[in-house]
């Protein structure tokens, strides 16, 4: 192992620390924020695929719903139990945004208890919601995306000074002991400003659009580059006090930008402080929220644990969301989406899936998938009817009330497409139907963990289907 001396002599390039950063300290962050974009930047993905990737990650899921919850994303107060309705009520636009912020701060938030890289998140926080609140006041058509810019705007700084690495700790160390400041501190022991580092990340990161235009372009005269770039401003202004040159300087700069009156203004960056500091806490960030404001009062809702509901509870909550779609206008994707989140989250599965039968009656095709590492995920699942024996799937279709599938027992149904799809494993798989025809069918298995299934566990499943097909019938029902 080096020690101190040698990890000194060690001189570290801009590539090198982007990769370290990336690949071994931010990891999470990496492959869901790239995977967020994917499912965005292609046309023919949307909903069905960003609510796929959210719910690849339990505490991801937990975090964003317990966010989507709060006054601040959703001022209507409407419950929100699933992610589906989640991605109903609040749009993809904004659910985009907050997934890439849960995650980001899943990947950053430690039990350690760092003052500089404190201080770091928390001034991303104030300064994203700021930029935001400025944003609304322009009468931006997205500030999420102006509030996820401004608070990816310096990630160098945050994925430095977050960083637990050995190598990184040591130029922590002869930053501060430099005596220098800033840029110039770590030009001089990194070779590199951090504001280099925040390019190179984003690139690495595909992170694109407002996010990457703002780090590479802090000077460009767009408005909304200008709007992000106002959010690092205000907050320097704030710390330099109301009253100063500074704030009197970027005040100026604001009215410029808004046409909002200075005093009106003034008012608005004093209410923004409150929320920046509910907006760290809502997110976890409770240590980096007392370098916002030390004298915030912390409500009794802030200090609880952000605990995950237990299973039981998350069948509740899902069940109420299922309900309260299917009493108004019913869409079968979301009808769907609910009842297959239900069921993985619900009764914790590792794989759940939705086919749909082909007109024909001769294949089951992938509708909806969750859990299932695909090595290419444009390829769509398909099992065919066309073998001497039943397969597992279309033997299932004929049972009323769905199987309890244990490998060993049903060895015969484990076709070779099966084998190829699926593997061999214990699994629950239920017929969805309409007037007692099927029209596809749900798959769940513990694959993954492989832990044993239950009977309350199939009974919850079997619960959920039936709220699929309550739905379905209810549907048929409004559109004939």
């Amino acid at each position: 192992m080096p020690s101190e001396k040698s990890l000194q002599k060690q001189p570290i390039n801009l590539e090198e620390l982007t990769e370290l950063l990336r690949v071994e300290e931010m990891p999470i962050f990496s492959n869901t924020a790239q995977n967020i974009y994917v499912a965005l930047d292609d046309k023919k993905k949307g909903a069905l695929e960003l609510g796929a990737v959210i719910l690849q990650d339990p505490n991801l899921t937990a975090k964003l719903l317990r966010v989507s919850n709060t006054p601040y994303y959703n001022p209507s107060r409407q419950k929100i139990n699933t992610v589906s309705r989640a991605i109903v009520i609040l749009g993809m636009a904004v659910i985009r945004e907050l997934t890439l912020a849960c995650s980001f701060f899943e990947s950053i938030l430690s039990s350690t208890d760092k003052e500089r890289a404190n201080k770091e998140i928390a001034h991303a926080i104030h300064s994203a919601v700021q930029a935001r609140e400025l944003a609304i006041m322009m009468g931006d058509q997205s500030p999420e995306e102006v509030f996820i810019a401004a608070l990816l705007h310096n990630i160098g700084h945050i994925a430095f000074w977050c960083s637990s690495n050995r190598r990184t700790l040591e130029f922590h160390r002869q930053i501060t002991r430099s005596g220098l400041q800033g840029e110039a501190a770590e030009k001089q022991v990194l070779g590199f400003s951090l504001a280099d580092l925040s390019k190179k990340l984003s690139k690495s990161w595909h992170l694109g659009g407002l996010i990457e235009e703002a780090i590479n372009r802090p000077e460009a005269s767009d408005t909304r580059i200008q709007t992000v770039c106002m959010g690092n401003r205000i907050c320097d202004a704030i710390a330099a006090g109301w009253e100063s040159k500074v704030m009197e300087d970027c005040l100026q700069k604001l009215q410029s930008l808004s046409g909002h009156a200075q005093e009106d203004i003034k008012t608005k960056l004093k209410a923004s402080v409150g929320k920046a500091v509910d907006i760290a806490r809502q997110f976890g960030a409770h240590d980096a929220s007392l370098f916002i404001n030390p004298d915030h009062k912390q409500s009794t809702a802030d200090n609880q644990e952000d605990e995950r509901p237990d299973k039981k509870q998350i069948q509740f909550q899902v069940l109420q969301d299922i309900t309260s779609h299917i009493s108004g206008t019913i869409d079968l994707n979301v009808l769907f989406e609910m009842v297959l989140e239900g069921i993985h989250r619900g009764v914790e599965m590792d794989r759940t899936l939705f086919m749909l039968m082909s007109p024909d009656k001769k294949a089951l095709n992938e509708k909806i998938f969750l859990g299932f590492q695909k090595l290419d995920v444009e390829e769509k699942m398909r099992v065919y009817n066309n073998e001497m024996k039943p397969n597992l799937f279309f033997y299932v279709l004929a049972e009323q009330e769905g199987l309890w599938v244990k490998p060993k027992q049903h060895a015969a149904l484990f076709s070779p497409q099966i084998d190829n799809h699926f593997g061999r494993h214990e699994c629950f798989v239920f017929p969805i139907q309409v007037q007692q025809k099927p029209i596809g069918l749900i798959y769940c298995d513990r694959s993954i963990r492989n832990e044993a299934l239950t009977l309350e566990d199939f009974s919850v499943a079997k619960h959920f289907v039936k709220q699929a097909e309550i739905g379905l019938t209810l549907y048929r029902m409004k559109n004939n």
